[in-house]
């Protein structure tokens, strides 16, 4: 039986699942493929988890559903899903350490939230009315 893990990932309003698998190293972003992605900014920081495993990355299939939010944070999300997918795949503390010297943010989510409009206050969250006096 081959071994599946399912892994996700979270950035602001963007959710992404990954499932690695046994495979040749192929890599499906909402079925596509990971090299017909976008701004190549964004699919370098989305290769950033694959290079930094080396081999390992060689070796699974990983395929991620992304949803929600905007592209970069999609990224962020998709990164995070691939780099936990690779760590719990591998039952690796090494691959884990390596992670976490490059970029934290490759295992550890960011949980910060953009802060919500209040009531009286005119656009954008902290935003007061301009006083006409004085």
């Amino acid at each position: 039986m081959t071994k599946i893990v399912q892994t996700s990932g979270k950035r602001k309003k963007a959710i992404a699942h990954a499932t690695i698998k046994a495979g040749k190293g192929v890599v499906h972003i909402n079925n596509k493929l990971l090299s017909t992605i976008g701004p190549s900014m964004i699919q370098l920081r989305l290769k950033e988890p694959l290079l930094i495993a080396g081999n390992i990355a060689q070796e699974v299939d990983v395929n991620v559903r992304v949803h929600g939010g905007g592209v970069s944070s999609q990224a962020d999300a998709v990164r995070l899903a691939i780099a936990r997918g690779l760590v719990a795949y591998t039952e690796s503390n090494a691959l884990k350490s390596t992670f976490l010297d490059y970029d934290r943010q490759l295992l550890v989510a960011d949980v910060r939230q953009n802060e919500k409009a209040k009531p009286n206050s005119h656009g954008k969250a902290r935003a007061k009315r301009q006083k006409s006096y004085r």
